[in-house]
């Protein structure tokens, strides 16, 4: 062969090495790209690249010792140890191989993948057919981390061969073996389990055993079913000595919304009836115009069956539809909501089981005016099953089975002006009018009643700030402000504000009820005052207090039941003392706490909280305090602690621990401890909890539950700190 005809071998070799396979039906190859430090072409049309050999073709990278690349068979001969990465999530590591020349398919010999940097498979002999399908023969699967000692992962999956389907993203294993530090627990002769990067595939998740006083020893084993790619349905059977249990969780997404269902049926051997179970539900749906509809549903077949097998904690249940709008300036909302109690020897007939609401709220700015002007309506409406006309000694003086109906409608207008001095100042005024329809009302109130209330306000804000030379910024905030309230409340029933809170959010209202079935009345005063320190070091602290003054009409008028409960802090002329104060600094630690002041010594309600957070720390304590208070159904005082945390106490160890203590009863609630032991291939906790709480349909129980998770099939992000370290 003459020179030339051999140069024009070579560049025709090189450049079907280097360019992109072309399909029968395509053309137009895109380039590739060849890196090493010494190419040659021999006399038999081989190419042969030595030395850091480098390949880059169709989004797949293969590193190698050598490659040569025969043209007569179109086949790479690879001497390695080499590296194939594909799309950047698989990586595939050998000893030798013999791949086609777009590396789609052929054979591998000691060959080990790494998928998602998760999941390893390895195997004396792999063989690649079209890129798909990947089988291993006399695999070992893991996702533990496998160092260089010699020594067994903690666990593994041996089989005699494992098929990966790329496109399915799916693993079969042939005579598998899953095993525990390289000793066999169980055989399986086919198991499927989906690759890391699969986000949702039908199959068994993490069991658990699980030790209760009330329902014996069980065990869970959720299976979760693929319906589609917006649609999924999980079934978790449990099984236990004294109780046989079914839960479901259906889930779907909508072009426009989603909607979850969760539930279960038991049928249980120490309760009557033995059959038993609950529904939980909602969704969201967004319609047209930017409306919104929210539904929610929340039944059970009981009142002790949700504590019994642990799913809630709730003794009241609520069920809602709702549609929505919120815009900048208007905002519209209809409701309909039933509710459920599940409190032992709470009326039932005489609580409203079905409510409706409808709120519209639309702001104006008037040029000529000035300011804002808020115009709002609101409609309510109560229904008892109870036909009583006549009060019981159950609930307050009104009819036990009244049925009431409100319409609200306000018009206030407000405006804000900046003085001399910096001073904010505000004035608001309105009208509101509120119609009461009572049916059943018996002897007690009035069947109807409509109130005109003319109201208005002055408040003065004076922001006041000053820095030092270290940085330190002090924000000094007085406000007090004048209001005026027309009208009187009629005798109708207090059906909405029987419990009002007295803190910062209202301090400043003209009203401080929840709701128009009562309102404050005549002149009242308020005043109070914010103080902030923020340092440059990372801790911020502020301190603000507060308090009501009134005129003597609220409290000599219309002889109605107090309008304020003893504990409210509002119930005399001049209100109890509202203080709160935070603080918080760049270590996580963050304390908050908030109390009403009858004096220095005397206190109807406190609480205060204090939460610690750091990479290895999760603790949080409260603490409230509320005295007896026979208006707002308490008999006597609470006083109670709660306590939760977590601490990461080793590499891949972290503790928990959860308390409620009732100091008025000088008795615990509710406490719980849990250990959990994490690294990068497997999750097991073990928690024990006990609840002390009984009456006279519920038992006090204690649990244990022991689960253990394996990492790798999953394509969740982890956390890498819980991954091992090599010793060597």
């Amino acid at each position: 062969m003459t020179l030339f005809a051999r140069l024009f071998s070579s560049v025709a070799l090189i450049a079907a090495l280097i360019m992109t396979a072309v399909s029968a039906q395509e053309a137009a190859p895109q380039p590739a790209v060849l890196v090493a430090d010494d190419v040659r072409v021999t006399a038999d049309d081989q190419l042969i690249a030595t030395g850091n050999v480098e390949a880059l073709y169709q989004g797949r990278r293969l590193t190698a010792r050598k490659i040569i690349y025969d043209r007569a068979s179109d086949r790479l001969l690879i001497t390695g140890p080499l590296t194939l990465t594909e799309g950047g999530n698989t990586v595939i590591l050998g000893d030798s191989a013999e791949l086609d020349r777009d590396m789609q398919s052929g054979l591998l010999f000691g060959a080990r993948i790494v998928m998602e940097d998760q999941l390893q498979l390895a195997a004396t002999e792999m063989r690649r057919v079209d890129g798909r399908m990947t089988q291993l023969y006399k695999a070992a699967v893991t996702s533990c981390r496998v160092c260089e000692t010699g020594r067994p992962p903690l666990w593994q999956i041996r089989a005699e061969r494992v098929v990966h389907d790329a496109d399915e993203r799916q693993l079969y294993f042939h005579n598998a073996q899953f095993r525990v530090l390289d000793v066999p627990v169980f055989y399986l002769p086919r198991l499927r389990l989906p690759d890391p990067t699969v986000e949702r595939a039908t199959g068994f998740l993490t069991p658990s055993v699980e030790n209760s006083s009330v329902l014996g020893i069980g065990v869970r084993v959720p299976y979760f079913i693929v319906l589609g790619d917006h649609r999924d349905l999980t079934l978790a059977p449990f099984w236990s000595t004294k109780s046989r249990r079914l839960e479901l969780r259906y889930r779907q997404a909508f072009r426009r919304g989603t909607i979850e269902f969760n539930g279960a049926v038991a049928d249980d051997d120490f309760n009557s009836p033995s059959s038993r179970g609950y529904l939980f539900g909602g969704g969201r749906f967004d319609l047209n115009r930017d409306f919104v509809l929210r539904f929610g549903i929340e039944v059970v077949s009981d009142d002790t069956f949700l504590l019994d097998h642990d799913f809630s904690d709730k003794d009241r249940l609520e069920s809602e539809i709702s549609i929505e709008r919120a815009r900048r300036d208007e905002y519209i909302r209809g409701a309909f909501t039933h509710f459920q109690s599940l409190r032992v020897n709470e009326p039932r007939a005489t609580l409203p089981s079905i409510v409706g609401n409808g709120d519209y709220e639309r702001r104006f700015f008037p040029r000529r005016l000035g300011g804002e002007l808020r115009f709002s309506a609101e409609a309510q409406s109560s229904y008892r099953s109870s036909d009583l006309t006549t009060d019981g000694p159950d609930f307050d003086r009104f009819s036990d089975g009244r049925d009431v109906t409100r319409l609200t409608s306000a018009l206030d207008w407000q405006r804000n002006w900046t003085l001399p001095a910096g001073v904010l100042a505000s004035v608001q005024t309105g009208v509101v009018v509120d119609h009461f329809q009572i049916a059943q009302a018996g002897t007690t109130s009035v069947s109807d009643a409509t109130e005109l209330t003319p109201r208005g306000a002055v408040q003065l804000r004076w922001p006041l700030i000053k820095s030092n030379r270290h940085g330190v910024t002090h924000v000094v905030e007085p406000v007090v402000q004048m209001a005026w309230s027309g009208g009187s409340n009629p005798n109708v029933p207090l059906e909405e504000s029987t419990a009002v809170e007295f803190d910062e959010g209202n301090l400043f209202n003209v009203s401080r009820f929840t709701a128009p079935d009562r309102r404050e009345r005549g002149y009242s005063a308020a005043y109070g005052a914010t103080w902030t320190r923020i340092d440059p070091t990372g801790w911020q602290g502020s301190l603000a207090l507060g308090q009501v003054l009134r005129d003597q009409r609220l409290f000599e008028a219309d002889g109605i039941t107090p309008s304020f409960t003893k504990s409210s802090g509002l119930r005399d002329r001049t209100s109890d003392v509202l203080v709160a104060a935070q603080f918080q600094n760049r270590n996580g630690l963050t304390v908050t706490g908030r109390s009403l002041l009858e004096n220095l010594f005397d206190s109807p309600k406190a609480e205060a909280r204090a939460s610690w957070r750091n990479d290895r720390t999760k603790v949080a304590a409260t603490y409230t305090w509320l005295a007896n208070d026979p208006d707002e159904n308490r008999n006597g005082s609470v006083s109670e602690w709660a306590f939760d945390g977590s601490y990461r106490f080793a590499r891949h160890w972290t503790g928990s621990a959860d308390w409620r203590y009732d100091v008025a009863a000088d008795r615990s609630v509710r406490a719980g401890v849990g250990m959990t032991y994490s690294n990068e291939c497997v999750d097991v906790t073990l928690s024990a909890s006990r609840r002390f709480t009984s009456s006279t349909i519920l038992e006090p129980e204690t649990n244990f539950s022991f689960t253990v998770g394996l990492r790798g099939f999953s394509a969740a992000t982890r956390d890498k700190s819980f991954t091992r370290k090599c010793r060597k």
